[in-house]
């Protein structure tokens, strides 16, 4: 039964529809291009059914995060949503998935404050040898090293996070780039020109550009996030604005050499009041083939591919390998 239809800036259509079967409402995602990109899954996978077309049939989620960074949000819920984030990269990167493409509008909630990451079209596998274009990740959430054409590994998400947690204390993009170029300078007259050491990496023609562009101090992240900007610090818990603060520091390095890692942002002060090894530490989703993104297959090979990953998944839900059904809202 169908309630109501949308359509994405990709031109994916979208409808939420009630499942007779599973007695509640799903959300039903039709590929477009079904073809031409292999989409892994990470919101809950319902259903998926088939005629000419392909239709994804997922969870039903309350909102997204470009909604939510308009609210005020209290620290226990800005560090909460900040672990499930960061839970979600890291069970990608550990298994060799860089998603490349982290920003509000791929990240959606629910009321209960549950958050699950989707929209896969850019996610690779980290393996040596793939051409890393510098022509992914939404602009404003590009990381340095892929403005500037450099190689990149997992921690790009990193930085895509960090972008994503300032704009929620500021409630405005933090690096509103008019092109790649500008992007670069938003970037730098925040954060400063970096250091010698990283110049060095670039190649030269890179360099030559860089190092001829003004030089800035930037600000410190106390001036950039003041503590006007956070919600109050509770009495009743131990998340401060300062902790928040320090992350953002730890996440918002230039130098991707010396951001930190997905594990130490788990750890980290402001997050780990929620960690659960658990759901932390649970294994990776298991990728049979991480180099299918980089042989080239004919559109007749592709479908032969997708067809049989549909049968294959299909018969893991009859096993009961994979579990449809989110926990109920409590």
């Amino acid at each position: 039964k169908s309630l109501s239809v949308a359509m994405d800036p990709k031109c994916n259509f979208f409808t939420s529809a009630y499942d007779h079967n599973l007695e509640r409402n799903v959300a039903i995602k039709k590929l477009s291009r079904p073809f031409q990109k292999r989409i892994p899954r990470c919101v809950i996978l319902c259903c998926v059914f088939t005629q000419i077309k392909i239709y994804l049939v997922m969870e039903l989620m309350d909102a997204n995060l470009c909604q939510v960074i308009q609210m005020e949000l209290d620290h226990e819920r800005l560090s909460y949503l900040l672990y499930q984030m960061l839970c979600g990269t890291k069970h990608l990167h550990s298994a060799g998935i860089i998603h490349r493409d982290l920003k509000p509008s791929n990240i959606v909630v629910k009321s209960d404050c549950t958050l699950k990451i989707l929209d896969f079209g850019l996610a690779r596998t980290a393996a040596t040898g793939l051409l890393m274009t510098p022509y992914v990740v939404t602009r404003y959430y590009r990381a340095p090293e892929v403005i500037l054409g450099m190689g990149y590994q997992a921690n790009v998400d990193i930085w895509s996070v960090g972008c994503i947690l300032a704009e929620m204390v500021r409630h405005k993009i933090l690096f509103p780039g008019r092109d790649y170029i500008d992007q670069w300078n938003k970037v730098i007259e925040q954060l400063g020109t970096p250091s010698q050491e990283f110049m060095m990496k670039l190649n030269q023609s890179v360099r030559t550009y860089v190092e001829n562009r003004p030089r800035y101090t930037g600000y410190s992240f106390e001036k950039l996030f003041p503590d006007v900007l956070f919600p109050a610090d509770s009495e009743h818990n131990k998340l401060k604005a300062s902790q928040a603060r320090d992350l953002l520091s730890k996440m918002l390095v230039i130098d991707a050499s010396k951001r930190i890692s997905v594990d130490e942002a788990l750890q980290h002060p402001y997050i780990n009041v929620w960690y659960d090894p658990a759901e932390v530490e649970a294994p990776p989703p298991l990728i049979i083939d991480k180099q299918l993104d980089e042989r080239e297959h004919t559109v007749e090979e592709w479908k032969e591919l997708i067809f049989k990953e549909v049968l294959d998944w299909e018969e893991r839900m009859k096993n009961g390998v994979i579990r449809g059904q989110p926990s109920p809202i409590g």
